[in-house]
């Protein structure tokens, strides 16, 4: 996850950075212009993923970014399509968050970029319009390919041997979770703590200040406990409820979540849309809690390997996490189901479960709640294990089906792209006429 991050940062930081480099026009599609740097830019991307150079490369890179500047000429005189200002802010801010989150401050996101969050801003509002063009015209383009059964088994069918997608050996797991309890005495301290913090805010200390110094949110503490604009269900339930009853200014009350207890004060509200700043302390377990918690997981286990009571029976009596409400299955984040490849795993469990037999239970394995937010003991079965095998239609279906519906989605867009090319003005340098899409674009 982390390599993905990082790779995100670097390709959205060559966006900004190449944006000052002097340019030359290499393509015109209709009211759009492509530039030298749009192509350098993805070339580097590309690069910069380890992906060897081939001569065909920015021939590739040159074929989609016409494909995407044809959505935006056609976007932008499609009178059904508009872009709000309001999503355009959204999505930009969401960038800008995710900047401040990787680089640890907004102080520290204008150092690297060298230009001011405004600025940066201004900019990314220009990349983000043209994607949402893109996205709402193409979107437009495939919203009603839909697949049948039959074409499913005509796209197998239609698969040489060494083509047929090779399907990974794919694992469900269930987990039984047990958390340590924080005493009654120490909720009361961090209530007692926080009520106090909002004594002194209403007594005139900077709320903000406060947050830097004592919230156990690291992100928002650096920008004074703000959390910047969200909507309604883009926050925890018992936070949310909380927060947009208050009015500018206001603070609440304390807050407890499965994150821990917060203090909250209203920045602004527009709409359903809030921009509120928080304090948030972590309940901190003491070792006699993990004991405790260590004890009972230890007896539910030797219940189980002593039949006193089945596994599923035991998720539903003990197990304390919401996985417990669907029988204990744990949900694969990356695609919604329940099945997991090796590679998907976390290490910890992918170390536990790999020399593990259909049926096997581990032993207690202390880790942290599927949120994050705290430690846990867990005891994790191995419910079923599918080999790794080419795949078929008895058994995966559903994979199939996303592959042939993905090769008629394209076929509509290569259709459109050709039904549009000879009403598109179109213009490429001669520098790409050795391309071999140059003449699918110069009619």
């Amino acid at each position: 996850m982390k390599k993905l991050l990082v790779l995100l940062l670097f390709i959205l930081t060559n966006n900004l950075l190449f944006s000052q480099t002097i340019d030359k026009i290499e393509a015109i599609i209709g009211s759009e212009i492509l530039l030298t740097s749009d192509i350098e830019n993805q070339y580097n991307q590309i690069l910069s993923q380890g992906i060897i150079q081939t001569n065909n490369i920015k021939c590739d890179i040159l074929d989609e970014l016409l494909y995407q500047n044809l959505l935006i000429h056609h976007a932008k005189i499609d009178s059904t399509i508009k872009i709000n200002e309001d999503e355009v802010n959204q999505e930009v801010n969401k960038r800008i968050t995710f900047f401040e989150s990787q680089l640890g401050s907004l102080n520290k996101v204008e150092e690297y970029f060298k230009r001011s969050i405004d600025n940066m801003k201004e900019e990314l509002s220009i990349v983000v319009t043209d994607q949402l063009y893109t996205q709402k015209k193409q979107n437009i383009i495939i919203n009603n390919v839909n697949i049948t059964p039959n074409e499913v088994k005509d796209y197998l069918n239609s698969l040489e041997n060494d083509d047929i997608p090779l399907i990974p050996t794919q694992l469900e797991l269930s987990q039984l979770v047990i958390l340590p309890k924080l005493s009654s005495e120490k909720k009361k301290s961090i209530k007692e703590k926080l009520d106090g913090f909002r004594s002194r805010i209403y007594s005139g200390e900077d709320f903000k200040v406060l947050a830097t110094l004592y919230s156990d949110d690291v992100v928002s503490a650096n920008n004074g406990g703000e959390l910047g604009f969200m909507s309604r269900g883009e926050l925890l339930p018992e936070f949310e409820r909380a927060a947009f009853k208050l009015k500018d200014n206001e603070i609440s009350e304390v807050v407890e979540t499965k994150f821990g207890f917060h203090l909250i004060q209203m920045i602004e509200r527009r709409g359903e849309q809030i921009n509120a700043r928080h304090i948030l302390i972590k309940p901190k377990f003491n070792s006699s809690s993990i004991k405790i918690a260590s004890d009972k997981i230890s007896i539910i286990k030797n219940e189980i390997d002593s039949g006193l009571i089945s596994f599923d029976d035991a998720v539903v009596k003990y197990s304390e996490d919401n996985s417990k409400n669907n029988g204990g299955l744990i949900i694969n984040p990356s695609t919604g189901s329940t099945d997991f490849t090796y590679d998907e795993l976390d290490p910890s469990i992918k170390y536990i479960v790999q020399n593990m037999n259909v049926g096997g239970i581990t032993s207690p394995s202390l880790t942290k709640s599927d949120d994050g937010s705290q430690a846990a003991y867990r005891l994790i079965r191995l419910n079923n294990l599918v080999e790794e095998h080419k795949a078929n239609i008895t058994h995966d279906f559903d994979v199939l089906k996303g592959y042939a519906l993905s090769d008629k989605k394209q076929k509509y867009i290569d259709k459109w792209i050709v039904d549009n090319i000879n009403d598109t003005y179109i213009q490429i340098n001669e520098n790409f006429s050795s391309c071999s899409c140059y003449n699918k674009w110069i009619k």
